[in-house]
């Protein structure tokens, strides 16, 4: 379960050029695997990530729409590439472009998701958080009902006025 006694702060950790970021998930999103990368970033041990909510992590800052599509895509069986934000245990962030695919087991019968976090493009953040600014805006608005169908209105519109797919812009993005 995410920690409601962290308070975030503007302390920044960049992600190094060549580290990457791995965990893996059950099926409801309970931390099964995390490497050391993992656990430098995100402040916690692996016994207090261990079994806990991948949610953990999450930053306020993320649009809960970013997650509904997350988990369109993996209720699909799709992998998805995302930009995402990160609260470490201490209230610093981090941000990750990530890849998020499901793993099955020799049976092929899904048994979680597998997590593989970058360094994003720094040219995208700004256009990024400039985006997920305004989704959330639009979130606080709407109230919980009809938060996450607003926000996502929000991408629909940029992504019809840009004539471009998620995975496009997603692609154009971390390219810039």
């Amino acid at each position: 379960m995410k920690r409601k006694d962290i308070v975030p702060t503007s302390h920044e950790r960049l992600m190094r050029e060549h580290d990457f970021i791995v965990s893996k998930t059950d099926l409801k999103g309970r931390i099964t695997y995390g490497n050391e990368i993992f656990i430098e970033f995100s402040g916690y041990s692996e016994e207090e990530l261990i079994g806990t909510q991948h949610n953990i992590i999450r930053h306020p800052d993320m649009p809960r729409a970013v997650f509904q599509l997350l988990w369109n895509y993996l209720n699909q069986d799709k992998e998805i590439f995302a930009f995402v934000k990160n609260m470490s245990k201490d209230g610093g962030f981090y941000w990750v472009f990530t890849q998020v695919s499901p793993m099955r087991d020799k049976n092929n019968h899904k048994i979680g998701y597998s997590s593989v976090r970058r360094m994003p493009n720094p040219k995208a953040i700004p256009i990024v958080t400039d985006l997920y600014r305004a989704m959330l805006e639009a979130e606080s608005k709407a109230g919980p009902k009809d938060a996450i169908a607003t926000s996502t209105a929000i991408l629909v519109s940029v992504l019809q006025e840009k004539g471009l797919s998620y995975e496009e812009l997603i692609n154009v993005l971390q390219s810039l």
